[in-house]
């Protein structure tokens, strides 16, 4: 059973930073994508947005709200995947997911319905 473990979230002031990290049980190249989702306080499930993911060939992909703000990596030997968090503001506010998936359809794994294992989340507060 492939497990997901994040840490690192808190709470942080307007302007700093936060480095994310999920811990895969297995290999971080089983999957085709990894994925930092994150759900917003009073979202629902269905409503997590898609932060940042990272392809098996070394690939990422932003969503438009923190483009030039996070970057997603991968320690390959260590299995896994960070989150450098900048900038931050209030409306970073949120449970941040780790996520995996297998699926080869798309270059890019953008819906959280394609992804089959998930962590169980670490929350990062924004606030002075």
């Amino acid at each position: 059973q492939v497990q997901l473990v994040e840490s690192g979230g808190g709470l942080v002031q307007p302007g700093g930073s936060l480095r994310l990290s999920c811990a895969i049980s297995g290999s971080v190249f089983s999957f085709n994508s990894m994925g930092w989702y994150r759900q917003a306080p009073q979202a629902d499930e269905n409503q997590r947005e898609l932060v940042a993911l990272i392809t098996k060939g070394g690939s990422s992909n932003y969503g438009n709200s923190v483009k030039g703000r996070f970057t997603i990596s991968r320690d390959n030997a260590k299995n896994t995947v960070y989150l450098q968090m900048n900038s931050l503001s209030s409306e970073d506010t949120a449970v941040y997911y780790c996520a995996a998936s297998s699926y080869i359809g798309s270059a890019y794994v953008i819906r959280p319905r394609y992804y089959d294992y998930w962590g169980q989340g670490t929350q990062v507060t924004v606030s002075s």
